[in-house]
């Protein structure tokens, strides 16, 4: 490749398949990336290389585009002739999502890998503080065109960035259809937990057993996986390999962070949670915890069912971002659900209505983590873990102070250390992920004195 001068040289097996190739495409001119490629003979007899890695990779590439090309039929029988050739282990593909800055929901996933071709099941999970996915195709010549086309490009210029790999699974094993997997051709799965199973709009978004799946359109060189207009007043540049753009930056108004142009995105920005424990949750505490991922307006703990409650989050992509990180997780000793509501808003109590403060009205509140344009907490979302970050602490304040301060909400203080220039943020790990939670709920804003309010938030980083 010479990337400079735009032009790369291409070795055939034999002159006489170069002269067919340019035969051939002397009359059919292609196109790359919209762009023709015009091929002619080299003075070159042979090239040389010594970065087998890299090789191997355009090797595997051309052969990708080759079968694009002619259908699949030849490249297909090729693989097979060769007992695979180490080129499609498999149908299911492990994919792991890097520096993620805006949500990635299952049926984003879905909608940007059915271009390769028919896609059974997803599972999407966090693991080493990584958002992770195991999604199964109906063809391994499918799962490996969708590898080679979207390994290493990102959803969005800059940011979520898709690395793919073959899993050693042979198939996956869905039990429920939620937001975190979703069996395509089973839609008789419980929810789960004694759920019942999404409405049929929502079930419908994901697919049926009759379900048609779009043609594979190529890779993603050639048609976009996700498409996104285009908007001249979005001034981040573009990144190559992204999919596409947001229209809007995010930060286009305060405490908004949208996702224009993705369909199936839920237009609703209240959340149903259950499963709460009544004897500990409080709507102050829900309000803290969901506002991690995002300016919280009005909390409702439902009057004659404690074990429930209503969120209602600034935007329905907010919605999404705390359902990916908090649905499934422990909180005082149960399994806390979060799912999309059904309620557009959080209605207030009339007056002299009684509530017994279960409903609560937080939308002018000074806790509101994303209220201003372009906030630098907007790159700070991370999914709970037992490490959290802390800030805002006064200079009198020592390590014991932290740790007798968090021993005392019940957790247990595995290691702690203050940042190196000076001592105003540190990260404390504490015994489980369950205890980070809740102390994050006590201590957020716990005033530490010297008109210093304690700043929590969940840590990518270990101690």
């Amino acid at each position: 490749m010479l990337k400079r001068k735009r032009q790369a040289f291409l070795e055939m097996a034999s002159e006489e398949a170069a002269i067919t190739m340019v035969n051939y495409y002397t009359t059919a001119t292609p196109h790359f990336r919209s762009q023709p490629v015009y091929i002619q003979y080299s003075n070159h007899r042979e090239l040389k290389t010594d970065n087998l890695p890299n090789q191997a990779r355009a090797q595997a590439a051309l052969q990708a585009m080759n079968a694009m090309q002619s259908g699949s039929l030849a490249f297909t029988s090729a693989i097979a002739a060769q007992g695979g050739g180490g080129l499609c282990p498999g149908s299911v593909l492990r994919i792991v999502i890097e520096n993620i800055f805006y949500p990635v929901t299952l049926e984003m996933l879905f909608q940007i890998f059915c271009k390769f071709g028919s896609v059974l099941k997803i599972i999407i999970f966090t693991k080493n503080n990584q958002f992770q996915a195991l999604l199964q195709y109906a063809d391994s010549m499918n799962a490996y065109h969708a590898k080679m086309a979207l390994d290493g490009r990102s959803i969005y210029n800059g940011c979520c960035t898709l690395r793919i790999d073959f899993s050693k699974l042979a198939s996956l094993k869905v039990r429920y259809n939620n937001d975190k997997s979703r069996d395509f051709t089973r839609l008789d799965l419980p929810y789960g937990d004694g759920h019942p199973s999404p409405e049929p709009p929502v079930a419908a978004a994901f697919g049926t057993q009759n379900i048609i799946f779009p043609p594979y359109a190529g890779a993603a060189g050639f048609v976009p996986a996700m498409g996104f207009a285009q908007d001249p007043d979005f001034l981040v540049p573009g990144v190559p390999g992204a999919l596409g753009s947001p229209t809007v930056p995010p930060w286009a108004a305060p405490g908004q962070m949208t996702i224009p142009g993705i369909t199936g995105v839920p237009g609703t920005s209240v959340l149903l949670v259950s499963n709460l424990n009544p004897e500990a949750i409080t709507p102050h505490g829900l309000f803290i915890l969901f506002g991690v991922y995002g300016d919280v307006h009005r909390v409702k703990i439902m009057f004659k069912k404690k074990e429930s409650a209503l969120v209602q989050m600034a935007d329905a992509t907010q919605a999404q971002l705390a359902i990916s990180h908090l649905n499934g997780q422990r909180l005082y000793g149960r399994v806390l659900h979060a799912t999309l509501s059904k309620h557009q808003t959080v209605q207030l109590p009339r007056e002299g209505e009684e509530d017994q403060g279960l409903t609560k009205d937080y939308s002018n509140s000074p806790l509101h983590r994303f209220k201003k344009p372009g906030s630098k907490n907007f790159q700070y979302i991370f999914p709970p873990s037992d490490t959290l970050h802390l800030s805002n602490i006064p200079n009198s304040v020592t390590v014991d102070d932290l740790k007798n301060l968090f021993a005392s909400t019940g957790s247990t203080v595995r290691a702690f250390r203050f940042f190196r220039k000076g001592c105003k943020m540190a990260l404390i790990q504490l015994g489980s992920v369950e205890e980070a939670l809740q102390a994050l709920i006590e201590l957020h804003n716990h005033d530490l004195g010297e008109k210093h309010h304690l700043r929590i938030s969940f840590s990518r980083s270990t101690i």
